[in-house]
């Protein structure tokens, strides 16, 4: 009885915690903790476990308790890595939220959500801090790890194990890390490098003023010299304040102003300089010069403000409908100002990384250091010092992409999502495939934020919640100052083929006006939303087509590394010379992409500076920014562009704007296909006259006379809508019901075929034949050598969707105990359309 009860107690006072995992795992997992940190777990705490035989991870506490598993033995977590919690309870919980509402596992959404370099692996590595130089401090075991990762270029976890002589390395790993003699990065990343700007200073023997003088007098003779030391005197004025010299001067000053590098040379060698070296933050640092710009808002800007502050009395969510170039931006910062000035955090969610760059130039000028970046062209270890610095309250307003919702946001009093109806906003692969703008409104809703949608074209169902009194709705009908909606003209392409009247894939038209535009000096953009030379290539024997050999699709061909690329799985492949099926050597490149038509260009219009702006031109961090100074400083004529372009950027010598094929717009198999061509041409031409200037806007169709025209060129959103709204409501689509696809996925299209028919089957008898739809073949039946099968599932509102999905979820489990259907997968996408 004793001896029962004192193992009783011995089992209470033991301290588990339940982890998050960043697994595809319905459950969090339990794991017993060590003695000495019994009293520092908490939720929110970054742990390292080992999850199966040979797995490491990085976890998160979810929960504190004493109750051990029932079902495993709990083995001991194996680190703690933080001394305060970097995930809060509110992101958990939205983690849970995004999980049970997309259909996938919690570890999914905190895999997404968490940068990795935040998150440390079996497959981690480690290297020394390169301005680590206090082997001092080290003791003798660290000692030699340090020596044995110097010999190597890095270790891996195991490796350090083996030469500290232990079983567990992580306690010694972390002592390095907090003493900053090692990192670690992950062995498949780039290795973190600070960024390192070296500086030029007076040796110290001259900030004596008398000392300095007699200096400046000795160089007389030397005018180069003297030049360069002038130089650094007239930017750190050690005469009237010696102590500025430690600061020193950027090296690249001296180059920039024009001096001769050997004088400066020569001086550091002489011992009048010396050089050092500073490591900065990636994102500049403090100006203690800033001075916000300010500004005033128009009547129209002000009438709208006022609006929506008071539907915000009774609304938490508010529809901003503003025309392209009504100056919505100015409103956001309004908007935004009063929020931080209450002490509230605010978030501005842009559709695309492109469209950051303009925008937080802009926002820095009012907010300066206030201002967080976070989006994928980031470093790892430039997430990580964002996130760490919303934890600090450093940067109470943060600019991102879809991925942002998941940050540590404690105090969220205002959320932005501008060009609310962009479809980059929903994250189709890998899981969790959530949309950014209805996770934004659960975000708001779990911290007591209102959210504010911007946009010019609306997204159907937000302008239908709107007029249902839902969402509050504020219109801005008026561009900004005196700037007038471009005119939009209609190029028949049909008729100019009939005439003779193209050169190539331009009719004459086209070309006229773009060479008159360039002769007055101004800027064009001609858009075509695809990227590549030509989409495919065909013999003109035999008519074989150029296929991917992993994906049902044609190969793409980028004349510039002369290769054919497929743009669904990357694969690639040299220039064909021969046909693949007769032999043949007619092939030729059939249609047109941004490359080929920046190519036709140059050829029809010799003289202009032609630039492209789509994918390929701008992968790196750097790039988009320097093609934007081009165009932003007169270096560019004519701008080819992809949807990119679309999107929010404001150039102010663009007058003209082309659309070199709207057909494949409009015609898409889908049915947004008007909706999304009326927001994507409407967002084109309004990047034309967006100053004095009205701008043109010219559509190459086949079909002048189809009635979408009309409504763009009428700017006539609302005519749209009640088109559209109409057909949603009659085939029973959003907003009048959601949609759940089914993907189905496995390596034989026989198998897939037969899982596909029996799912369907079920859910057809479980769920009634008029909500399952399929199962059908995909637009693109195979990728990555997969077959694909689909099955829609539309529900009417008012069905518990919760409920619903549990029931699902049930059906789908059932599928992979048939041995027939074994490896096929099974992929949800709630709201996917």
């Amino acid at each position: 009885m004793g001896e029962s009860s004192l193992l009783f107690e011995s089992e209470e006072s033991t301290v588990f915690v339940d982890a998050l995992l960043p697994l595809p795992i319905p459950r969090f997992f339990t794991y017993r903790v060590p003695r000495q940190w019994a009293q520092v777990v908490e939720s929110g705490l970054r742990i390292v476990v080992p999850f199966g035989s040979t797995k490491v991870l990085t976890a998160v506490i979810v929960s504190v308790h004493h109750q051990p598993p029932k079902q495993y033995q709990a083995k001991y977590i194996l680190e703690i890595l933080d001394d305060a919690p970097l995930v809060t309870s509110s992101q958990i919980a939205l983690f849970q939220w995004v999980a049970n509402y997309y259909m996938c596992y919690p570890g999914e959404v905190f895999q997404v959500a968490l940068p990795a370099g935040l998150k440390i692996s079996s497959q981690s590595k480690v290297q020394v801090h390169p301005e680590f130089d206090q082997f001092n401090e080290l003791t003798e075991k660290e000692r030699v790890i340090v020596e044995a990762i110097q010999a190597k270029g890095a270790l891996t976890y195991d490796e350090v194990a083996r030469v500290a002589e232990v079983k567990s390395p992580y306690h010694h790993i972390k002592a390095l890390v907090g003493k900053g003699a090692v990192l670690i990065f992950d062995e498949l990343k780039d290795r973190y490098t600070p960024k390192v700007i070296r500086k030029i200073r007076l040796c110290r023997a001259w900030e004596d003023v008398g000392q300095l003088t007699e200096l400046i007098k000795s160089l007389e003779d030397k005018t180069k010299q003297i030049s360069v030391l002038l130089h650094y005197l007239r930017f750190i004025p050690v005469l009237r304040d010696p102590s500025m010299n430690q600061k020193g001067l950027e090296k690249s000053s001296f180059s920039q102003a024009d001096l001769s590098e050997s004088s400066l040379q020569t001086l550091l060698k002489n011992g009048v300089f010396e050089s050092f070296e500073v490591i900065v933050s990636r994102f500049g640092s403090d100006n203690d010069d800033f001075i916000p710009s300010s500004f005033e808002l128009n009547q129209a800007q002000s009438q709208a403000y006022q609006s929506i502050l008071d539907e915000f009395q009774t609304k938490e969510t508010v529809l901003l409908h503003g025309i392209t170039g009504s100056g919505k931006t100015e409103i956001y910062i309004r908007l935004i100002q009063e929020a931080l000035a209450n002490g509230d955090q605010v978030l501005y969610l842009l559709p695309e990384i492109a469209l950051t760059t303009q925008i937080v130039s802009r926002l820095k000028k009012i907010f300066g250091e206030q201002v967080g970046i976070y989006h994928s062209k980031f470093s790892d270890n430039e997430r990580v010092e964002v996130w760490k610095s919303i934890v600090e309250g450093k940067y109470p307003f943060v600019v991102g992409v879809r991925s942002s919702v998941f940050l540590p946001f404690s105090r969220l009093g205002l959320i932005i999502i501008d060009e609310e109806h962009e479809s980059s906003f929903k994250q189709t692969d890998p899981a969790p495939r959530y949309h950014a703008r209805d996770v934004a409104m659960v975000l708001a809703n779990q911290q007591g934020a209102k959210v504010l949608l911007g946009s010019a074209t609306p997204s159907i169902e937000s302008y239908y919640q709107a007029k249902q009194g839902k969402y509050g709705l504020v219109t801005l009908s008026e561009r900004f100052g005196k700037a007038q909606l471009p005119e939009l003209r209609l190029l028949d392409t049909k008729y100019a083929n009939r005439m003779k009247q193209m050169k190539g894939g331009f009719s004459v038209d086209l070309v006229s006006v773009l060479q008159s535009n360039f002769e007055r000096g101004k800027q064009s953009l001609l858009f075509q939303n695809r990227r590549g030379y030509s989409p495919y290539i065909q013999c003109q024997d035999c008519d074989w087509i150029a296929e991917c050999n992993q994906c049902d699709v044609s190969l793409t061909y980028h004349a510039k590394d002369q290769e054919l690329r497929c743009h669904y799985c990357g694969y690639r492949e040299g220039l064909l010379t021969r046909c693949g099926a007769c032999g043949s050597t007619q092939l030729k490149t059939m249609g047109y992409g941004t490359e080929k038509l920046e190519e036709e260009l140059q050829l029809l219009i010799p003289d202009a500076r032609i630039g492209r702006m789509d994918l390929d031109t701008t992968r790196s961090k750097t790039a988009f920014n320097s093609l934007l100074s081009e165009i932003q400083s007169g270096n560019i004529d004519i701008l080819v562009g992809t949807q990119m372009v679309a999107k929010g950027l404001d150039f102010e010598g663009l007058s003209t704007v082309a659309i070199f094929d709207a057909d494949r717009i409009i015609n898409f198999p889908d049915f947004r296909a008007h909706e999304r061509a009326f927001q994507l041409i409407t967002q084109v031409a309004g990047r034309a006259g967006r100053r004095d200037e009205q701008g043109q806007v010219y559509v190459q169709t086949n079909q002048p006379n189809h009635r979408l025209f009309d409504f763009i060129q009428r700017g006539d959103y609302a005519a749209l809508y009640n088109d559209e709204i109409v057909e949603r409501e009659g085939y029973h689509y959003p907003p009048f019901s959601r949609v759940i696809k089914l993907t189905l996925r496995h390596i034989e299209a026989q198998v897939v075929d037969q899982a596909a028919r029996h799912l369907g089957m079920v859910l057809k008898e479980r769920f009634g034949h008029g909500r399952v739809l399929g199962p059908e073949k995909p637009l693109i039946e195979r990728i990555r050598n997969q077959y694909a099968m689909e099955i829609l599932i539309k529900l009417e509102k008012g069905v518990s969707l919760a409920k619903f999905k549990e029931n699902l979820r049930g059906c789908l489990d059932e599928l992979p105990s048939n041995k027939l259907f074994k490896g096929v997968q099974v992929i949800p996408d709630v709201d996917c359309l």
